[in-house]
Parts: C-alpha cells; structure tokens; sequence
C-alpha cells in the first residue's frame, strides 16, 4: 500500500507538515552553528509514518484502520529526530522550539532528566503545527544515546529471545555508560571553553 493510498488527500498535507519542521530543523541548526569545533546539531531527520507501521499502532490502540484516524489518533504520523553533539545543547534546543510561533507544544516528555527504566534519554515533545493543523513528534537527543536507541530499537523487534533479563539488563548498562560518556564529553567541552 503506498502513502497516499493509506493517507489519501491528507498524505499532502503531511508532506507539507514535515517540509515545514524539516525547515524549522534546518534554521535553528544554522543559527546555532558557532566558531567552534564541533558544530551543535549534528544532523536531523524526518518521516511519515510507513502505512503498515500506522496500522499496527492503530490495531494496537483500537483506532478504526483508516489514513484519518492515523493522523487524529496517533501523535507521530509525521515525526522528526535532531541530533545533537551534547545534552546541554538539548535543551537550548527544546527552548528553542517551546518559543516559536509555528507550533504549539502538546505534551514534553523529558527522558534526559528522567530516563526510561531501560536507560533510554531523550526528549520527546508531541507538538501541533500551526499552519496545517496536523500532530508530529520531534525527538531531540545527543549522537551517542541516537546509537543506543538506534541499536536497542533493531534489536527488540528479534521474535524470540531466550535470555532476555540478560540483554535487558546489558542493555540498561551501555545506555547508563553512554550517559556517561555524555556528561564527560560535556565537561570537557566546557573545559575547553574556558581555555
């Protein structure tokens, strides 16, 4: 089934919602690009939900299986990932979107100052953009926790897995010393900063 199968004459409108962060993206990356060595955002991305995904997650919910009720009853139809160098830039960053006039700002879920029982840190903000009226979803998180999450989300779809407590719980490890390496990544920027 393709996208406007599914989505119909609202796959436009889609398109246009993610053309509009996808621009948002790209001007808050240029004004926050300094003098410095490593750049703040290191890069940003955006979808639309795949229809076969969409329906899962409506099948999952008990959303009647149609292209509208994707876009009215699930919040990420339309989602955006920014990735960033370091976790105080995260935060300039959802500052950033939390001013604008482009979107308003449904629900903030900050996994960085309170992680997911796995290790996951993010922060997830579930947003309305203005001009189409449409939901999205912009997760903003550093380069080393997007490797993490990137990894954790492949291995999790494995249909069976017969030692599962074990790979949780390596998996909580390797996201704990990823937070790790964030905060001395951190520190030692700031070190540099003052040299």
């Amino acid at each position: 089934m393709t996208y406007e199968d599914f989505y119909g004459n609202n796959y436009q409108k889609l398109r246009e919602t993610q053309n509009i962060l996808e621009a948002m993206a790209k001007k808050i990356k240029t004004e926050s690009e300094t003098d410095e060595d490593v750049q703040p955002i290191v890069y940003y991305c955006s979808r639309i939900k795949k229809p076969d995904s969409a329906i899962k997650k409506l099948r999952e919910h008990g959303f009647p299986i149609n292209g509208l009720s994707a876009i009215s009853n699930i919040y990420d139809a339309v989602g955006m990932r920014i990735i960033y160098s370091f976790a105080s830039d995260v935060f300039a960053i959802v500052a950033a979107l939390e001013g604008s006039s482009e979107i308003e700002i449904i629900k903030k879920k900050d996994y960085l100052s309170h992680p997911k029982p796995n290790g996951y840190r993010s922060i997830h903000l579930r947003i309305r953009l203005i001009k189409t009226n449409l939901p999205a979803e912009i997760q903003i998180r550093t380069i080393a926790m997007d490797f993490w999450a990137t990894l954790e989300h492949q291995l999790k779809y494995k249909k069976s897995v017969s030692c599962e407590g074990l790979i949780k719980k390596e998996l909580k490890r390797c996201a704990d010393e990823i937070a790790s390496v964030d905060l001395s990544m951190q520190t030692i920027r700031e070190i540099l900063k003052e040299i």
